[in-house]
């Protein structure tokens, strides 16, 4: 299992504790340190939609250009931003042989998909 997020995401940091402290072990994949590639985001997009991967509440969003916002409106320009931004992609997000489990915090779902 492998988590991808941004370690000083307290989302992330949220998930990652609930993890430890359940003794579920994964691998933890940071945007920031390592990227991500086209061809992954468009393997989640298939499975979760490019609208629910691009986290439009957070900051690195809400802090762009409004031209830059408005430009992202299907997959292609959406993964395109997040490749060169990659704090905009919601987080965490967990993945098991290609298969996306969780996509955000929600202690609920986690004690459901993971336990």
């Amino acid at each position: 299992m492998v988590v991808y997020g941004i370690k000083n995401c307290n989302t992330v940091k949220s998930a990652l504790d609930w993890l430890n402290k359940n003794k579920i072990e994964f691998e933890f994949h940071d945007y920031k340190k390592s990227g991500i590639t086209a061809s992954k985001l468009t393997s989640w997009i298939k499975q979760v939609g490019w609208e629910k991967l691009v986290n439009k509440r957070g900051t690195t969003w809400r802090k762009l250009d409004e031209a830059i916002q408005n430009k992202v409106t299907n997959e292609k320009s959406a993964i395109a931003l997040m490749v060169e931004k990659t704090s905009v992609i919601k987080r965490p997000l967990i993945e098991e042989n290609g298969t996306v489990l969780l996509l955000g915090f929600d202690e609920v779902d986690y004690k459901k998909k993971l336990k």
